[in-house]
């Protein structure tokens, strides 16, 4: 048995090392035919595409991406070879609803944003949709809309308090829009460039909005953000996913009020999550109980006191240091996703 493993991915090496004879470990945009041609099992994230050219001919019967997205596994190509594929759906819900929270707890004490006050379109209501919606209504958001089509329909849709809309209702009364879908070029609901110069003239008769992305790049147009910032339609942005990287937008970078490097369900409880997911699919395929413990370290004890609530949350996470480490060092896009500190929800 061999697996081939992203460099990346936390806390999975010694159970790894339980399952298989041999365990590779790369850095995931480096992993090449040459290295899966007699592996088992590959475990990726992000930046390993996983199609014809680099499984073609391979021993590989399973392909697991330790993330919540999948646009990065070519799933109909991998079906078709008999490949069986999963990803981790949730695993990280939780740590993006943390970072939307506390960069909006931030917008509010820098710009005095009234958050109980505004009305905050969601788009994108799967698992870290859901996870947002009930991290801003804990801290007494009220007015939220909810867009999403495909799931509106389905018996899964979550109970949330809050209205399903369409997205016209959200460009028409939103303050606050904050994207959660995955990206999709096709289908009868496609997400790429879904906020796209249409939108964002849609906005436009009550500028002064705020735009957060925390889905993937390709759900914002970021050329039309720019624009729609130029003109005042957008007032602010927090974008954590960008069109491109890690060769991202350096104007966006420079403008936008949180900038982050793709870190948003970076949380080591959101990490342990997914490896805790990859290791019971391997299990399954392996046919054997899935007995690992994956705990991530714990933080120190003592933090300092404070009666400020928005410190409180601030303490335990501040997107601003993550934003000042990007602007310094915007070359270091990948080097910052892949040595990325401890963070706790």
């Amino acid at each position: 048995m061999k697996i081939v493993v992203d460099d990346k991915i936390p806390y999975i090496l010694p159970a790894l090392r339980e399952l298989a004879e041999e365990v590779v470990v790369k850095g995931g945009s480096e992993i090449c035919a040459a290295d899966v041609r007699d592996a088992d099992i590959l475990v990726v994230r992000t930046r390993t595409r996983c199609d014809r050219a680099l499984l073609e001919g391979s021993r590989v019967q399973l392909v697991v991406t330790a993330t919540i997205g999948y646009d990065h596994l070519d799933t109909t190509w991998l079906e078709a070879a008999g490949i069986a594929w999963a990803n981790c759906p949730g695993c990280n819900a939780t740590s993006v609803a943390q970072y939307i929270r506390n960069s909006l707890l931030v917008l509010s004490r820098e710009r005095g944003l009234d958050l109980m006050a505004a009305t905050i379109g969601i788009v994108g209501l799967g698992h870290v949709g859901t996870a947002v919606a009930q991290a801003l209504q804990s801290i007494g958001c009220r007015h939220l809309l909810f867009n999403d089509p495909p799931l509106e329909a389905s018996p899964a849709r979550p109970q949330l308090a809050g209205e399903w809309v369409p997205l016209s209702r959200i460009e028409a009364e939103a303050d606050i829009i904050t994207f959660h879908t995955p990206l999709t070029r096709t289908g009868p609901y496609p997400t790429l460039h879904l906020a796209d110069e249409t939108f964002f003239a849609a906005l436009a008769h009550r500028p002064g909005r705020i735009i957060l992305n925390a889905a993937r790049g390709g759900v914002v147009d970021e050329t039309a953000l720019l624009r729609a910032m130029d003109s005042g339609v957008v007032a602010e942005a927090i974008i954590d996913t960008w069109e491109g990287e890690p060769a991202i937008n350096g104007e966006l970078l420079r403008r936008a009020f949180i900038a982050t490097p793709h870190i948003a369900g970076y949380s080591a409880d959101g990490k342990a999550n997914a490896t805790r997911m990859v290791l019971t699919r391997i299990c399954q395929l392996l046919n054997r109980p899935m007995t690992f413990e994956i705990q991530p370290p714990a933080l120190p004890t003592t933090s300092p006191e404070t009666d400020d609530p928005i410190d409180r949350f601030l303490l335990r996470y501040d997107p601003q240091e993550d934003t000042r480490r990007l602007r310094e060092h915007p070359d270091a896009f990948e080097w910052q996703r892949g040595h990325y500190p401890l963070r706790r929800e």
